[in-house]
Order: C-alpha cells, then sequence, then structure tokens
C-alpha cells in the first residue's frame, strides 16, 4: 500500500517533469518560445487534471472498501468463529435479527412487552378522537403492572373526550366465566364501548381481509394513524408498531370486518349479556 502511494505521488512529478522538459526543448532547442509557453501551460493543466482525477477515484475506492466492509461485517464475524456450536448459535442469531429488519423493511417496529404498553399509553395519551381494540378476554387488565398502566391511559383518554371502543374476542363458554365477567363489566362501566365476537366466527374475517386466520386478533387501532399489534406466537418481541399509512389501512379494513361479527351486550345484574338473551331469558 505505501509502495502504492509513493507511485502515485511520483506520477505527479514525473507528469510535470515530462512537461517541463518539452517545454524547454522546445524553448532552448527549436526557438519557438511560444509553443513551449503553450506546451508548459497545457502540460500543468493536464498534471492537475490527472491528479485530480486519481485523487477522486482513490477516495472512491476507499469508500467501497469501507462500504463493503461494512456490508459484511457481521458474516466476517460469524465466519472467524471457530467453534462448531457457538457457529450455530450465531447463525440463529444472525435469522433472529434478519427477521427483525424483515419487519422494519415493512414499516414496522418490534416491541418487547413492556415497550409495547408503554407506546400503546403513549399513542393513547396523544389520541383526541378514537382508539379502536380488538382483544382476547384474558386476566391482568387490573394485575399486570404494564398493562393497568395501559388502561389508566385509557381513563385519561376517556377524560378527555376520546371514544373507546373494545371488541373482546372469546368463545360462547368463556362468556360465562366470572373472570370475564368481572372484565366485560369493569371496562362497560369505565365508559368504554364494549362489543364481543365470537372466536369460531373470526375465520371467515380473517380470510376476507387477506390476513392469516391465526391472527392473535389483539392490536389497536390510534386515530387512524397508528396501530399496534401482539404477536401471536412468543418470541423475541411481544408485538410491533407502525404508523406507515398503508399498514394502518390493513388494520382498519380488519378491524370493520371484525366489528361488523361483533355483538354489542348488555347488562342484567351487573351481568354482560347479548341482547338476544336479555329478551328471551329462556335462549
Amino acid at each position: 500500500m505505501k509502495f502504492s502511494k509513493n507511485i502515485y505521488n511520483m506520477a505527479v512529478l514525473i507528469e510535470f517533469m515530462a512537461g517541463s522538459a518539452l517545454a524547454i526543448f522546445f524553448h532552448l532547442v527549436l526557438h519557438s518560445p511560444e509553443i513551449a509557453y503553450s506546451i508548459f501551460g497545457i502540460g500543468i493543466l493536464l498534471s492537475l487534471a490527472t491528479y485530480l482525477i486519481r485523487e477522486d477515484l482513490e477516495k472512491t475506492r476507499h469508500e467501497l472498501i469501507g462500504q463493503y466492509h461494512q456490508a459484511h461485517e457481521i458474516t466476517f464475524a460469524i465466519a472467524r468463529i471457530s467453534d462448531a456450536e457457538c457457529h450455530t448459535k450465531a447463525e440463529a442469531m444472525l435469522s433472529g435479527i434478519k427477521r427483525t429488519i424483515v419487519q422494519l423493511q415493512q414499516g414496522f417496529i418490534p416491541l418487547d412487552e413492556t415497550e409495547f404498553y408503554l407506546e400503546g399509553a403513549k399513542c393513547t395519551d396523544l389520541a383526541i378522537r378514537r382508539l379502536k381494540s380488538v382483544d382476547p378476554i384474558s386476566n391482568g387488565w387490573h394485575t399486570r403492572g404494564a398493562l393497568v398502566n395501559y388502561y389508566q391511559s385509557n381513563m385519561r383518554a376517556l377524560e378527555r373526550g376520546v371514544a373507546i371502543t373494545r371488541i373482546f374476542v372469546m368463545s360462547h363458554e368463556e362468556l360465562a366465566e366470572p373472570d370475564a365477567q368481572k372484565i366485560l363489566f369493569a371496562q362497560y362501566r369505565d365508559g368504554i364501548e364494549v362489543r364481543i365476537v365470537f372466536r369460531e366466527e373470526l375465520s371467515t374475517a380473517g380470510t376476507m381481509s387477506g390476513r392469516d386466520t391465526n391472527s392473535s386478533f389483539d392490536f389497536a387501532i390510534y386515530d387512524d394513524h397508528v396501530v399496534t399489534e401482539v404477536f401471536q406466537l412468543n418470541g423475541t418481541y411481544f408485538g410491533r408498531k407502525s404508523s406507515q399509512a398503508v399498514n394502518v389501512d390493513k388494520f382498519l379494513r380488519f378491524y370493520e370486518l371484525i366489528e361488523h361479527s361483533s355483538n354489542v351486550i348488555a347488562v342484567e345484574d351487573e351481568r354482560i349479556i347479548l341482547p338476544l338473551h336479555a329478551l328471551n331469558p329462556s335462549t
């Protein structure tokens, strides 16, 4: 590298000396001062031009080498792992990173559980009109710290006049369970518009929306501008967030299909029932 740099520096000197020598030859030997001055000037300009071109090529070469090493940094690092077990672990980690990058390319930000509910609380605090939510009928609304804080942000939003609709996904049997009744009634009492959709009715909605019918059916849309979704399967991340219009529009369409399949509720003796059951208790 040092030898190449020396040749590069000498090339500029050689070009200058060659042009000067030719100019001196025309001036002293051929007695043509006008031509000599022209040759000398042109020689200097050519030397300067070739110098600048070589500088630009050298700079570009260094940048390309840097970008190449940066792009293959992880690959080179894994290639230097000699232990077979460590190498397998590294490849598994790299596979997870690739999946995360795919999420980012699609406009989704992966989040762990604490980050997920924190982002949900922030989005709720910024909401000014509407929060649309689809949730499984799971415990923890009033016991799990992160979920409690998220629910408190829902209460603050209601106080500001934000409309909240929460569609709970459950089975017919779960509707009769005491824990489910407690969750439904508490949110209904707090001012949230509570609706129910039965899990067996959601396969059609998933197919029509072009989504995986094994979806977690656990997402929220804030002012039709931001969406958060819980991943169905356990993994490195708990859920994801996106504010890209194309992603939000997909979830809006999916929400409309679920809402169309959902049931309004009624309250009877502090118990959540469906209006049909209220009108005809024998059914």
